[in-house]
């Protein structure tokens, strides 16, 4: 045994005569630097990477604290929309604004016959309110005790102009 380990050294005193004797630093820094470069580019991208993930993070944020505010504005305007197409809320702006509910009404067929009596409007007495009560022109006892005739063109009671301030 000691033959052949006596035969491996001289092999290897032989090859490493082949090998240059100095250091030799030449061929391993190219592999280095592209290491080092490859780890740096790495590291950078992952950081730019996790900037633009936490923007865009801070976006979504921000979007869906807007998407929640106009939410609830959108809510808050469907409320005041269903208080006031409410019918009593109707009944009492028009009143407001000096309109009276519609009398009998008339129709019309196809052929020009007249269904119906037409009336006038009459303004109903209103409930006791903080504005003062719309004025309509006086009507005169035989117009409201005669109805109109079918012919003949009905009149209707113009609204008055309102008294609140501010519409």
């Amino acid at each position: 045994m000691r033959k052949a380990a006596g035969q491996l050294r001289g092999r290897a005193a032989r090859l490493a005569r082949l090998m240059p004797s100095g250091p030799s630093t030449a061929a391993r820094t190219p592999f280095v630097l592209l290491v080092v470069v490859l780890l740096g580019g790495g590291l950078i991208t992952l950081l730019l990477l996790n900037s633009s993930l936490n923007e865009g993070s801070f976006k979504l944020s921000e979007l869906r604290k807007n998407t929640t505010e106009l939410t609830d504005q959108e809510q808050e305007l469907q409320r005041d929309v269903d208080q006031r197409s409410a019918p009593d809320a109707l009944q009492r702006r028009a009143r407001e604004l000096g309109m009276v509910p519609g009398g009998n009404p008339a129709f019309l067929g196809p052929d020009g016959t007249v269904q119906g009596v037409p009336g006038q409007a009459t303004a109903l007495p209103s409930p006791p309110a903080t504005t003062p009560p719309a004025t309509t022109p006086p009507v005169s006892p035989a117009a409201q005790a005669t109805p109109a005739t079918p012919a003949a063109p009905t009149t209707s009671v113009a609204p008055q102009p309102s008294t609140t301030p501010g519409r």
